[in-house]
């Protein structure tokens, strides 16, 4: 019985983690799309870049491009590169389909523009550009991160001082006053 009981104890104890470790296995076999538009819509503009340059390097149209990369990434900047290729099919004007564009699509507006306008290929500027906003959120990554560090150092210099001293220098001091005073 005391055989059973701590098999059972053991079974216990092991299920959560054998149910949270399938959970997370990174293997999955069908592909959720509420979960792919979840992750679409954080996509940076490197990356749309890069999707647009994929997709003119096929022979596709800017327009068919735009839509095809907006629907594929969702979120905000997906439902306004598709509003663009839409306008654009319309017949509007370079710069009346992407008058209404939010500031962050604008340098693939400014990629795409000699393509559109003199027939030049796309997909250099595209990746040039996309390079471009790449090192951009890199050096501004750098940044932050060295504003960080220099965030940390007052707290951390406000936590740590004061143990030092409370631990480290006054003991050292007290046993120095008293070996001065006794002798």
């Amino acid at each position: 019985m005391l055989l059973f009981s701590t098999i059972l104890a053991t079974f216990l104890a092991v299920l959560p983690w054998l149910l949270h470790a399938r959970a997370t296995s990174p293997v999955r076999l069908h592909i959720q799309p509420e979960r792919v538009r979840q992750v679409g819509a954080g996509v940076s503009v490197p990356v749309i870049m890069e999707l647009l340059a994929a997709a003119l390097s096929v022979g596709v149209s800017v327009p068919r491009a735009l839509a095809a990369t907006g629907n594929a990434i969702g979120g905000s900047a997906g439902l306004e590169l598709a509003r663009v290729a839409r306008r654009l099919e319309l017949g509007a004007g370079w710069r009346q389909a992407w008058g209404p564009a939010p500031a962050n699509v604008g340098i693939i507006s400014d990629a795409l523009r000699p393509a559109w306008e003199d027939g030049a290929a796309a997909t250099e500027s595209l990746r040039v550009a996309g390079e471009a906003a790449r090192r951009a959120q890199q050096d501004a990554a750098r940044v932050a991160a060295g504003r960080l560090g220099v965030r940390l150092v007052l707290p951390l210099g406000l936590c740590l001082l004061p143990a030092f001293v409370l631990i480290g220098l006054v003991p050292m001091l007290l046993s120095l006053g008293i070996q001065l005073l006794g002798s």
